[in-house]
């Protein structure tokens, strides 16, 4: 049986390939909505220091991370960054370590039918993954439905960057609610 509660203690979050070139490729409204969401889920991350992944898919044809993102990830302790050439990045070493110890990963990305996919497939052989569909994004609309659905069928959890969020707050009131609720409109 699947745990379907995120833990502060057991999350860390994947942000894969969240390019400045390839973002220009996506349908504007929706490439703006997926980097508001990964901004969020960055601030979150932040917030309760749990690691924090980010690839690259070859940088020097397909840009460097979003701006928005780097702002986001300015004195964020705990991440780790890679460039890669391979469309998945769960098996690869940059796992290993403190981060490797994590059971559950918020894998959060583009594009959704290609290394979004095979990187949430790979990590779910071994980790509970959840992929919040709205930071999620395809050039296409058939292909991010494609994406999601292999996504839900290599067991992952289809959810929200706002589920995410009040999942791993658990209860209002507090400073961390305070200072994320802000962020969700």
């Amino acid at each position: 049986m699947i745990d379907l509660e995120l833990s502060r203690d057991n999350a860390g979050l994947v942000l894969v390939d969240f390019q400045e070139r390839l973002l220009k490729a996506m349908p504007p409204e929706i490439a703006e909505r997926a980097i508001q969401n990964a901004v969020i889920l960055v601030e979150a991350a932040k917030r309760m220091n749990l690691p924090i992944i980010i690839s690259q898919q070859y940088p020097r044809g397909l840009g460097q991370t979003a701006p928005e993102l780097v702002g986001a990830l300015e004195n964020a302790a705990n991440v780790t960054r890679f460039d890669k050439v391979q469309f998945g990045c769960g098996g690869l070493p940059e796992f290993e370590g403190p981060a490797g110890k994590r059971k559950q990963w918020i894998v959060a990305g583009m594009e959704t039918h290609v290394c979004l996919y095979q990187t949430a497939r790979s990590l779910a052989r071994t980790h509970t993954v959840f992929v919040p569909a709205d930071a999620a994004l395809s050039r296409t609309k058939a292909n991010w439905q494609i994406g999601l659905d292999l996504i839900q069928r290599a067991g992952c959890v289809l959810t929200s960057t706002e589920t995410v969020v009040f999942d791993l707050l658990k209860q209002a009131g507090t400073d961390d609610f305070k200072a994320l609720s802000r962020l969700i409109k």
